[in-house]
């Protein structure tokens, strides 16, 4: 297999009933035949404008259309750009300052704000492009000039200069990623989706090609309900839904807010979580709940086409325990370096580096920045691409485990410290639900934000700080609040708590 939309095809030649489900929201449904006609269509109708291997926006409201117009782009030889109109609008712009694409795929949601903006290039609306007249022909000859290291998509994530990043995917990564993830998650043509994530994140990856391949179904979940654990157990149920892909949060949203205590998501057979450290109480109430269901930790950065670990999370774990990331997948490789550009010791703590046929060609339009994170592995005579992720992993009985970010480990009265290690020992007082500290290294202060439960005093928990923590490690304040602001992605923001903590402090000094 050389390209993704084989998924598809294949799906469609073997399938009994092409009309089955593929992709529906609370508005929309889509089966498998309408996917395959509207992405052929609009594969089509960019060949009518003569253009190819191009970054073709798709600016739309997260919805099953917005899958169509992914495809379609892959039809036409292209490769896609997500945004959405959750985003706000200086990071769409910038975003689109740095592709200058041949064109916009609006839907009629986003259309007039993008009719606004005055930009030097066509505005299509997704229903024009999807009545297009399918060229067989057309399309056909594309697929024989295509390779499987063409570019796939281009998914935007937070630069550290404040200018997003995108990451250059190409087919032969996600076809890599999805086979090896597809094993571990044991998907079949019965596997129903609950998708948590936005369209524009690469997390929307482990639901949308496993359908494509298995003729499964993904239902996209409203982002609402999550700030509804009941109801969304209840939206779990009603459909089905047997396997999700979430962020941590998310699932400690629902563990921590006492929903499985008040239903249970019976439906759920498989529960993968990732992209943040889950707590472990957190995944004991699940685990409590659903003690059939199988537990898969992932790990991987974006610039690794997804996830890049995996470990089932097949036994109990005590409180003083972290989940390994466990073992990379097929045709991948960890590598742990020091700052050195050397291997650790057995044991040591080090740099977690990827290799392997799942690594992204890179950022788009970035090629110095492209240079300092995909680096030529220093342990290797001849070429050979590794990827820095910039966080802390250590081997342990076998198995990976994360540390934390290295942008995370501070300098605190002479101290090296891990903020991880605050969070996981707060997280550990029984009436603290979520948990996050965060270093304003101007004055040096090490701040801590969490959510309770009702009735918790806070000289209680700053008095459990005190009694575990040593004077270095103690943070300058606490706060409660009602709920830790999230990401779209669903991870707590922290560059939000920070700002807004600096906010404060410099509002108190006027």
């Amino acid at each position: 297999m050389t390209n993704v939309l084989e998924y598809l095809e294949q799906t469609l030649i073997s399938m009994p009933n092409p009309n089955k489900t593929a992709f529906a929201d609370e508005n929309e449904t889509l089966s498998f035949a309408d996917i395959s006609a509207t992405a052929r269509s609009i594969g089509s109708f960019l060949h009518a404008r003569d253009i190819h291997r191009s970054p073709v926006a798709v600016f739309m409201e997260k919805s099953p259309a917005m899958v169509g117009a992914f495809l379609g782009k892959a039809y036409g030889g292209n490769y896609y750009v997500p945004l959405d109109a959750e985003m706000p609008a200086f990071r769409i712009k910038l975003i689109l300052e740095t592709l200058n694409p041949p064109l916009l795929i609006c839907d009629s949601a986003t259309a007039s704000l993008a009719a606004e903006w005055e930009l030097p290039y066509p505005v299509v609306n997704f229903s024009e492009a999807k009545s297009h007249p399918i060229n067989e022909s057309a399309l056909a000859d594309i697929r024989r000039r295509a390779i499987d290291t063409d570019p796939l998509y281009v998914v935007f994530t937070s630069g550290s200069t404040g200018i997003p990043k995108g990451v250059v995917a190409c087919h032969r990564s996600v076809i890599d990623y999805i086979d090896n993830l597809s094993n571990v998650l044991d998907v079949t043509e019965h596997t129903v989706f609950g998708n948590q994530s936005p369209l524009y994140l690469d997390a929307c990856l482990k639901e949308i090609y496993p359908t494509l391949k298995f003729g499964a179904t993904t239902y996209l979940i409203p982002r609402g309900l999550f700030m509804f654990p009941v109801k969304l157990i209840e939206y779990i149920n009603e459909r089905g839904i047997n396997t999700i892909c979430w962020v941590a949060s998310a699932l400690g949203l629902v563990a921590g807010l006492g929903a499985l205590a008040k239903n249970t998501p019976h439906s759920l057979q498989t529960v993968a979580f990732g992209s943040e450290v889950f707590p472990i109480k957190h995944f004991r109430r699940w685990r409590e709940a659903l003690p059939n269901a199988k537990f898969i930790h992932l790990y991987g950065p974006t610039e690794a086409t997804g996830m890049s670990t995996y470990y089932v999370a097949d036994r109990p774990f005590t409180e003083d325990e972290t989940i390994p990331i466990g073992q990379p997948f097929p045709n991948t490789e960890i590598v742990l370096l020091d700052e050195g550009g050397k291997a650790v010791e057995l044991g040591g703590i080090g740099e977690i580096c990827i290799r392997g046929t799942g690594l992204s060609l890179g950022y788009f339009g970035d090629p110095s920045r492209t240079q300092a994170s995909f680096i030529q592995n220093p342990l290797s005579p001849f070429p050979d691409t590794i990827y820095k992720t910039g966080d802390l992993g250590r081997y342990e009985n076998g198995d990976l485990y994360f540390i934390s970010r290295k942008d995370h480990q501070i300098k605190h009265m002479g101290h090296r410290i891990e903020l991880a290690e605050i969070e996981w020992l707060a997280a550990r007082y029984d009436d603290i639900e979520m948990v996050c500290a965060v270093f304003d290294d101007i004055p040096s202060h090490i701040v801590l934000y969490y959510l309770a439960r009702e009735g918790t005093e806070k000289k209680q928990v700053m008095a459990y700080l005190k009694a575990n923590l040593p004077r270095y490690m103690m943070p300058h304040a606490i706060f409660e609040l009602k709920e830790l602001p999230l990401t779209p992605g669903g991870k707590v923001d922290r560059v939000g708590l920070l700002a807004k903590y600096r906010d404060e402090r410099m509002a108190k000094r006027r």
